[in-house]
């Protein structure tokens, strides 16, 4: 199978509403020609009707979808070409593997050899050379929707869709077909507009990543810059765990607790500000904590023992309470203070975030 010739997907000033509810509010967005890009958000974001507008399964109030430089937005599904990989798999039971795969290929009126052709080289690409003859029910869910997803790109299409394809599966076997899924891409290049509500998925397989907020795109970014440059609240509670602060504005600057932050460079929100702190970053500091650092006094909760990490709970002084989690090695935890114990946790310069409080007036 050839590697793609992609295509870009341009969004415009899409809008869809069901009654009162408004699914998605003016949505623009860019993808780029063979890139991976998914829509992440909780449910009733709005992230899988945009996908459905995308695949012409739902028609928006308003607005323009372009493949290419070709206008979609009246096109039926069918007419689209784009690969689809649904959530429950949308498998034929009563067809084998082999004819299920080769489903396009007999619309599209491919001659029957060059179909087997295509089928054969189809499952090799998932993995799943020799299963053209099983039966749909003997497969396992991982085998089904490696079955769904060589009918998606079967007939080499231009831009593939995928609606949530892993979220039937366990936590081992999913996490090995986000690594699939991405080598795939790479392999082929197809344009992959990729429905999600897990963060870590979208981190581990995306170029970028659209977070959906009540039927806008909240931030579009870069996995590692959305996790660690998030534009709001939102944004940074959804993706990862977070604590948050609020500071007050002192000559030019910022401080929390009567302490002035040291910040990293570069422009900080308008208006009231929260300081955002990522547990991982947050390091448990003993005697003579090094110059620099931003402190947070408190006293420790509970210590929680979570495998490979463990999470240090710990009250500030002014009430707040904060998490810091560290690496669960058997000296890191003999080291840890127990619950009961004051502590100062410190805070890199670099990892001192200041995001806007929407809740706050300004």
């Amino acid at each position: 199978m050839s590697r793609a010739a992609s295509l870009p997907i341009t969004v415009r000033e899409i809008a869809k509403s069901y009654g009162n509810v408004r699914a998605l509010d003016r949505v623009d967005l860019d993808v780029r020609s063979g890139e991976f890009l998914t829509l992440l958000g909780p449910s009733g974001s709005g992230k899988t009707t945009l996908l459905m507008v995308m695949a012409g399964f739902v028609r928006p109030d308003c607005g323009s979808l372009r493949f290419g430089d070709d206008e979609v937005i009246r096109l039926a599904p069918h007419k689209r070409d784009v690969g689809m990989v649904f959530q429950n798999y949308a498998l034929f039971p009563h067809m084998d593997v082999a004819a299920n795969i080769a489903f396009p290929l007999r619309l599209r009126g491919v001659p029957k050899a060059e179909a087997a052709r295509r089928v054969e080289q189809a499952l090799a690409m998932v993995q799943l050379a020799g299963y053209g003859a099983r039966r749909v029910d003997q497969l396992s869910g991982g085998q089904r929707q490696r079955v769904a997803l060589a009918r998606a790109i079967v007939f080499e299409p231009r831009i593939l869709l995928m609606d949530e394809p892993l979220s039937a599966l366990d936590k081992q076997l999913r996490e090995h077909m986000q690594i699939e899924l991405r080598r795939l891409h790479e392999q082929l290049g197809m344009t992959t507009i990729y429905v999600t509500h897990d963060q870590r998925e979208a981190l581990t397989m995306s170029d970028r990543v659209a977070v959906i907020e009540r039927g806008r795109i909240a931030q579009l970014d870069a996995p590692r810059r959305l996790y660690e440059r998030p534009s709001s609240r939102f944004v940074a509670e959804f993706i990862g765990e977070s604590s948050f602060l609020p500071v007050a504005r002192v000559d030019g600057g910022f401080a929390y607790d009567g302490r002035r932050l040291a910040l990293p460079d570069g422009p900080a929100p308008e208006g009231k500000c929260l300081l955002m702190l990522r547990p991982e970053r947050l390091r448990v500091l003993g005697a003579g904590p090094p110059a620099g650092m931003n402190l947070l006094g408190g006293t420790v909760e509970n210590v929680v023992y979570q495998g490979d990490t463990y999470l240090l709970q710990v009250r500030l002084k002014d009430g707040n309470a904060v998490g810091a989690r560290g690496v669960s090695t058997g000296t890191a935890m003999a080291a840890l203070p127990p619950a009961g114990a004051d502590v100062i946790l410190g805070l890199a310069p670099e990892d001192t975030i200041l995001l806007p409080d929407e809740g706050a007036p300004p």
